[in-house]
């Protein structure tokens, strides 16, 4: 049995999941997620600013306003999307994390593969 909610879109089963990631500025979050949304990596990313973070970097305690950022992807498109984000963010070790989606309205489900399906596999 999966842990995942499953839905079936054109011939295969998708897995939706939604990725958390933090940026160190709106500016810069909006540039991500633009390039998530026109790269088909993600069909929607949601923006929240002013989020205060505290965490260890290099053995001192840290204290900064970030921007969150949920984008809403399927299983088999988060390799290319933490590739894409990797290479546009500002961190040393972004937070890029993957959680996925156990169940939903179907479909918004189904438009998030719809819109993140991969044309050359299709």
């Amino acid at each position: 049995m999966t842990l995942y909610y499953e839905q079936k879109l054109i011939g295969g089963w998708m897995k939706t999941n939604f990725i958390y990631m933090t940026a160190g500025s709106k500016d810069e979050a909006k540039k991500i997620g633009k390039e998530l949304v026109s790269a088909r990596l993600a069909a929607c990313v949601n923006l929240l600013g002013n989020m205060n973070s505290f965490y260890l970097w290099q053995g001192e305690i840290q204290e900064d306003t970030e921007v969150v950022m949920i984008a809403k992807t399927t299983e088999e498109r988060i390799p290319e999307l933490i590739e894409k984000v990797k290479s546009m963010h500002s961190y040393d070790c972004p937070c890029i994390v993957s959680l996925p989606v156990l169940g939903g309205y179907q479909p918004f489900l189904d438009w998030i593969a719809g819109e993140v399906r991969d044309e050359s596999t299709t």
